[in-house]
């Protein structure tokens, strides 16, 4: 399986990924920058007798794991203050935790970093990243001190919040809160469909796809809406392979979260059917890390089968620093030489020397890669075994692996006849999806409660819900296919991300256009990240009519075309809308958005004594319709609804004796990648007379237009009333983009203005004042 944080590496591979550095295991510390000789048991010893030690008996510790954590503690401390700034306080505090999950809960395997049967661990207090990267380190990720000194540098391994595709090891981008949480309930949903997917019938616990996701979150984290939204569908849903470490240390950047934040956490995830636990390090009245405690929950939680799970760890931010620890200054920016130095003094260690890693605690902490690769190896005869009972699903797992589509599965897609009286494109692409349900059982999906609207369910697949949460409209079981999010856009929108990182399975998630607005921060990460999901977004314009301004979007096409990496597309027919959806899902790269039409639009006649082909909407633009004579007066280009506006305007410029070109532009970031030469085949840069025409805000549409064009928009808010009608009233009409069509026609005889004439501006001679 190619890995997804290195697409050209092989599965198994242990060469590092981004840019951190190579692991060896027989690598002497001498070789590891400040790394020190010596024997951390022996030093261990010199730990202030004041500060109490872990309580880790069952957890089988010895001194060289309190070490290593301690270890943890000061390298953490060491990078920020080398840095100069970050996050020192929670990697501090969290370094049992973390150390337990790395060394003796979570299977993995730090030679695979991609292996099948790996659980997933999700950092979701992505400032913490330390908390992350040491692990990495510790465990043999391939990272080593060098690149913790690196801390957020340019080209490092370890930037400020953990990257996916960028450090090996890391499985999602964190650092916007709540969103880690959240997509961590996509990870586990997305378990749980491949497990139906591929091995359905196997006990619980025996299937080789089993696993859990683990989730370090902040008082931050819980309180970000989005982690509202998602952990009341995790409930819902009884995602038992869903375990969060809700980290209580009641400190943010403001200091004491109690200014802002005092709800009962676990009560609020009891009411969401979650299994709730804490463990408490200050439940003495001194700061004890019950390392034993937290072990035992955890096996309670992974017990817990029928329900995700909540531990509240109450720690002590930053702890021990002696005067800076249970504050805000712990929490986001760097403890200062002097604290630093006193921390590494209470804690054993040379106050004077940095980075300090002993010998005998790495190779003790690294042995975890043998622990893992036994783990694998004894996963692996159950896997074969699989492979060997169910040839059929074996060959399905290798083409999702290899992120193959089986031959001819485009012949599924439908193709419409012509229509005058059209059909919704948001209906044609409910026929696509009902197409390609049989022969692409990896895609999935469904809406925030507008499957009616959206057109998102497949017709005839069950809903993916335990048994006893399905309806009479949705009868489902916990391996279905349509996906209910409820009313919670921006969970939606994360949970798609991931579904989308667990890597086999492709996702879609519908609602109206505007309210993407909700979604925004999920959907700017999917592009971050380079995920394929997709966005069906209905209700795309003004042509929603009489729910009037507050759903009709206006700016949200240009903002999210704004989004570096993310497609938006509109198509103009049902046949642009098969070839949309064909050519989305082609693309494993990137995410991509469907602005698709409530009301009815025209199924146009193609190919002979028609217009071109829909199949060259998958170039982003192309000529529908070409001049009559050559080069053209005026290029109409449209998006969606309102081509068919252009191609009536050409008629009227035709009657007028102006010949018009007329370009569909479904997707402008397609267009962009097309060749310079298609572009301007399209384009021709001789033709400046152009006009755009979209019922949406008229921002980033000069650069297709040119100085000369004009932009036939929608510069206001809409109204409620039938959609005919907010067309005429609010002006775009086949006669105001054959009048704007005219005024760039002046405009390009006479000179170049770059960036176009000023509204308001002096006409001049073979130009107008009007800006479009």
């Amino acid at each position: 399986m190619p890995s997804p944080n290195a697409p050209d590496a092989p599965t198994g591979s242990n060469a590092s990924q981004g840019n951190a550095s190579q692991g060896n295991a027989s690598q002497s510390n001498a070789s590891q920058g400040g790394a020190s000789r010596g024997s951390g048991a022996a030093a261990a010893r010199s730990r202030d007798p004041k500060l109490a030690p872990p309580v880790a008996d069952a957890a089988g510790w010895g001194p060289l794991d309190v070490r290593a954590v301690d270890t943890v503690r000061l390298l953490a401390a060491d990078a920020v203050q080398k840095a100069g700034h970050g996050h020192p306080g929670t990697a501090m505090s969290l370094a049992p935790l973390a150390y337990l999950l790395f060394q003796q809960v979570m299977r993995h395997d730090p030679a695979d970093d991609q292996w099948l049967g790996r659980d997933r661990f999700v950092l979701s207090c992505g400032h913490s990243s330390l908390t992350l990267y040491i692990q990495l380190y510790l465990s043999g990720y391939g990272m080593e001190l060098a690149d913790l000194e690196a801390l957020r540098t340019w080209g490092s391994s370890t930037p400020g919040h953990p990257e996916y595709r960028h450090t090996r090891g890391v499985e999602i981008t964190t650092g916007p809160l709540g969103q880690g949480l959240a997509s961590a309930v996509g990870m586990a949903m997305a378990a749980r469909r491949e497990r139906g997917l591929l091995d359905p019938d196997a006990p619980a616990g025996t299937s080789p796809f089993d696993h859990h996701v683990y989730v370090v979150a902040s008082d931050g984290d819980l309180m970000e809406g989005v982690t509202s939204e998602a952990s009341s569908l995790a409930g819902h849903q009884e995602l038992g392979n869903l375990v969060v470490f809700y980290d209580s240390n009641h400190i943010s950047i403001e200091d004491d979260t109690d200014i802002a934040f005092s709800e009962d956490v676990t009560a609020r995830y009891s009411s969401y059917g979650w299994h709730v636990q804490t463990v408490d390090f200050t439940r003495t009245g001194d700061y004890v890390e019950d390392v034993d405690a937290l072990l035992a929950a955890v096996e309670a939680a992974k017990s817990a089968s029928d329900r995700p799970s909540l531990i509240l760890l109450r720690t002590i931010i930053g702890w021990p620093a002696p005067t800076k620890q249970n504050t805000g200054k712990a929490h986001g920016s760097a403890l200062g030489d002097d604290e630093v130095a006193a921390t590494k003094k209470l804690l054993g260690f040379d106050p004077d020397a940095d980075f300090t890693v002993e010998d005998d605690v790495l190779k003790h902490a690294r042995a975890v890669r043998n622990r893992g690769a036994e783990a694998h190896r004894a996963w692996e005869p159950r896997y074969q075994e699989w492979r060997s009972a169910h040839p059929e699903r074996a060959e399905l797992l290798d083409r999702l692996l290899e992120q193959r589509f089986p031959a001819g599965w485009t012949e599924r897609l439908p193709v419409f006849d012509a229509d005058p009286k059209g059909i919704a494109t948001r209906k044609a692409s409910g026929e696509v999806l009902t197409a390609l349900a049989p022969v692409l059982p990896e895609l999935w999906g469904g809406s925030a409660d507008l499957a009616g609207s959206n057109n998102t369910t497949m017709e005839g697949e069950p809903s993916f819900v335990p048994e006893s949460k399905q309806t009479g409209e949705f009868p489902g079981n916990p391996y279905g296919r349509t996906l209910h999010f409820g009313i919670r856009e921006h969970a939606m929108g994360a949970v798609l991300n991931g579904i989308a990182l667990q890597s086999l399975t492709r996702p879609y998630g519908g609602t109206f256009l505007i309210f993407s607005d909700y979604m925004r921060p999920a959907v700017r990460l999917a592009a971050l990240m380079k995920l394929p999901v997709t966005y069906v977004w209905t209700h795309d314009s003004i042509g929603l009519g009489e729910d009037g301004p507050t759903h009709q979007p206006v700016e949200q096409l240009a903002a999210l075309r704004a989004i570096p990496g993310l497609d938006v597309v509109r198509p103009a027919d049902a046949n642009e809308t098969s070839v949309c959806w064909r050519t989305v899902l082609e693309h494993h790269d990137r995410p991509a958005g469907l602005a698709l039409t409530r009301q009815p639009l025209p199924v146009l006649e193609r190919g002979e004594g028609g217009y071109a082909p829909a199949e060259r909407a998958a170039q982003g633009g192309y000529v529908l319709a070409d001049s009559r004579d050559g080069t053209p007066d005026v290029i109409l280009v449209g998006t969606g609804s309102e081509v068919h506006i252009a191609l009536a305007a050409r008629e009227l410029l035709a009657a007028e004796g102006h010949d018009a070109r007329v370009v569909s532009m479904p997707c402008r970031e397609w267009f962009a990648d097309q060749p310079h030469a298609y572009q301007d085949e399209v384009l021709p840069p001789e033709v400046r007379a152009r006009v755009s025409v979209e019922a949406a805000v008229a921002q980033g549409w000069r650069d297709v237009v040119g100085d000369a064009g004009r932009m036939v928009s929608l510069e206001h808010f809409g109204a409620s009333a039938d959609y005919e009608r907010l067309y005429e009233e609010f002006g775009i009409t086949p006669r105001a983009v054959a009048d704007a069509a005219l005024a760039s026609i002046r405009a390009a005889a006479g000179p170049v203005r770059p960036g176009g004439e000023r509204p308001g501006a002096t006409p001049t001679e073979g130009g107008t004042g009007d800006a479009g």
